[in-house]
């Protein structure tokens, strides 16, 4: 469950505007497809920036015919060579929510993982937007070594769950953490934990052991 009350519901009004970054808005649509924790808040601000619209002047368009088809020809970019053909995707299932196949595409397990430290793989998908995107893979049971952040983290759990100072997070559940927050993530035992991370500014890994391995993992 999310416990930075503040900043998530300024991320949450950011997503109703559609003012985030690609990877964040992406992250925040697949919470909202996997948990109903936060649809209703977000359906209320829609609403009310839907309403807002009604006080607005009209704007007359330039060239509307231009605009109209840069509109209407316009497609989200594929940033993942993984995202298959629709016919497969519906044959396959995914565990994967709509909302990220753009960036990750529909099989997490055939991405090109990479094993960051014992016990924890990552795959990174670039800067998008000002932002890291990256996946991570944790055997169950396995912590993470201690960090804080310059700038913020988002993260989004896709399968089994985490721990840390401020909660216990499962499937669906996001977690915001920022330069505030010094925490130490475990995975559940039982499961290991999938979560898509997104990340502005730099991780700081603060516990001894974290701080031997920071030349490995930069």
């Amino acid at each position: 469950m999310e416990k930075n009350v503040t900043g998530m519901d300024e991320l949450l009004a950011g997503y109703a505007a559609g003012t985030l970054s690609f990877p964040a808005q992406a992250l925040v649509g697949a919470h909202l497809e996997l948990s109903d924790r936060n649809r209703g808040y977000v359906s209320s601000l829609e609403a009310m920036a839907g309403a807002g619209l009604d006080d607005i002047d009209p704007v007359e368009f330039s060239d509307r015919d231009a605009t109209l088809s840069s509109i209407f020809s316009s497609n989200a970019p594929i940033l993942n060579d993984n995202a298959p053909a629709l016919e497969n995707e519906r044959e396959n299932g995914s565990s994967v929510p709509t909302s990220l196949r753009t960036i990750i595409g529909t099989s997490i397990d055939s991405l090109p993982w990479k094993t960051l430290l014992p016990g924890v793989k990552e795959c990174k998908f670039g800067e998008i937007d000002g932002c890291m995107s990256s996946l991570l893979w944790v055997r169950a049971g396995r912590a993470m070594p201690s960090h804080t952040h310059h700038g913020t983290e988002l993260t989004l759990v896709l399968k089994g769950g985490f721990k840390d100072d401020d909660g216990h997070y499962v499937a669906g559940d996001l977690a915001f953490a920022d330069g505030d927050v010094d925490h130490k993530p475990i995975a559940d035992e039982g499961e290991d934990c999938i979560c898509f991370a997104v990340t502005a500014g730099r991780l700081q890994l603060t516990g001894p052991v974290g701080r031997w391995f920071a030349p490995f993992i930069r």
